[in-house]
């Protein structure tokens, strides 16, 4: 039996530091106002008129959730109020209708997300009423990903179905934790069967992939209680597990203002949970993609890691390659072509732009040339766990030690440390690396470096 790696004291001291998740390079904290709706419709254009234009994937944000978890860092309203489910989609739909008139007709589509929030906090027919709208604006590739992130406690088997017979084939389940006393810290009751017996209906309605999120920190776990649901998850085999760690931050989210902190485990108990987490799911038969991730090798995230051909989105790992995100509803992040953009973050705002014909675009950022080169270190680190010099040279027409001599010399110290290994034309990762990817990744964000103010990021740890 494989022996989990020991992770010395000093090194969780080292890194018991705060740091982005890169699901974007610049961080969506480096939005400037100044970039707004008319930036992103030069951006539209820009798309329009190229010779070959490729797929969308769009990102729908559904806010509403019926109770609050005390955990959670997301953009959500909690509310018992279902009818406010109506009149967010026909805002939806104006959205929908502005971006439409500044789009070629019927743009294809190859990856849908709703997130949230709790996107199944809308009833049957108002998710219709959605995908029927969808449907009406772009033309869905018949072997595209279409993913909903589903609430255990809000779904059965029949609407299961109803979700298949929309076109959805993919389902994320937030799960967290199956330990009760875990649960009611954080204001998550849910039982173990009732989240296998769903998931099973899942299997059962041809659903291609199944994932499960999950997360270690949370309050009153310990070792033994995750290795149990470790356990329990494994029992439920699907398709993938996202193991996050969780992001302690209540001055900026008051849902954890009501975690108590002394219930927190510590950065070693965490990192302990971590390491036998990989190694459980590692024995069960599941790769590790990175970070945060795990697939079965028949899932197609683990052949994409295999081939070489993982991207890193806003919604975290994915198998197609880096393309435009159109991103609809309260403070959803887009990319088009080399900028992003962001909608108002509150329900007032977003509905009084809309109101007033424009797009609720309030934030975003034109890339340069230097963040695009970066962005492609720290993307090739945080996918592939390893980095061709030439690549990059290539591409960007640079010398790549000339250009990251600093950084370079920086990595020195972390390959000393045995994070990583540098040749005189390559960066790779080691097995021991991955647990630190995101220290890696941040010695090559020029913003960070320059930002003593990390407080607002979670702990890489």
């Amino acid at each position: 039996m494989k022996q989990p790696l020991h992770i010395t004291q000093a090194q969780i001291e080292r890194y018991d530091v705060s740091g982005p998740r890169y699901t974007s390079y610049p961080t969506a904290d480096r939005f400037v106002e100044a970039f707004d709706a008319a930036a992103y419709c030069k951006a539209l254009e820009q798309r329009n008129i190229s010779q070959w234009t490729q797929p969308l994937s769009l990102y729908i944000h559904i806010p509403f959730c019926a109770s609050l978890c005390f955990y959670c860092a997301c953009n959500k309203i909690v509310t018992k109020r279902h009818e406010q489910g109506a009149i967010y989609l026909d805002y939806l739909h104006k959205e929908l209708l502005l971006q439409q008139a500044r789009l070629q007709p019927r743009q294809q589509v190859n990856q849908l997300h709703l997130g949230g929030g709790t996107p199944t906090f809308l009833s049957d027919a108002e998710l219709s009423q959605l995908m029927q709208l969808l449907n009406e604006s772009f033309s869905f590739a018949a072997d595209g990903e279409y993913a909903i992130e589903i609430d255990p406690r809000t779904v059965d088997a029949q609407r299961l179905a109803h979700l298949r017979g929309l076109g959805f084939n993919r389902l994320s389940f937030g799960v967290q934790d199956f330990d009760a006393d875990v649960q009611q810290a954080v204001h998550r009751v849910q039982s173990y069967t009732q989240v296998a017996s769903v998931m099973q209906a899942a299997r059962e309605l041809g659903f291609s992939a199944i994932n499960a999120d999950l997360i270690y920190g949370l309050p009153r776990q310990t070792p033994t209680s995750f290795r149990a649901t470790i356990a329990q998850m494994i029992a439920c085999r699907p398709d993938r597990i996202a193991l996050y760690g969780y992001a302690h931050l209540p001055s900026r989210f008051k849902p954890q203002r009501r975690i108590v902190q002394e219930e927190l485990p510590t950065a070693v108990a965490k990192i302990q949970m971590l390491s036998e987490a990989i190694q459980q799911l590692t024995q069960a038969g599941y790769v590790y993609i990175g970070m945060d991730h795990f697939a079965l090798p028949t899932d197609a995230l683990a052949i994409a890691k295999q081939q070489g051909r993982l991207h890193r989105n806003f919604q975290g790992y994915s198998t197609l390659a880096d393309q435009d995100i159109l991103a609809l509803g309260v403070s959803a992040i887009g990319k088009m072509g080399a900028t992003y953009s962001q909608n108002a973050k509150t329900l007032e705002e977003y509905y009084d732009l809309l109101d007033q014909g424009q797009l609720p675009i309030v934030r975003g950022l034109a890339l340069s040339r230097d963040d695009l080169i970066r962005r492609a270190v720290i993307m090739a680190i945080m996918c592939h766990g390893e980095l061709s010099y030439e690549s990059i040279e290539l591409s960007y027409m640079i010398r790549f030690k000339d250009y990251f001599q600093p950084e370079l010399e920086q990595l020195a110290d972390k390959q000393q440390q045995g994070l990583l290994t540098l040749s005189d034309d390559e960066l790779k990762v080691t097995e021991m690396g991955w647990y630190f990817v995101r220290a890696i990744a941040m010695v090559f964000d020029r913003y960070l470096q320059h930002d003593a103010n990390r407080a607002r990021f979670s702990k890489i740890l």
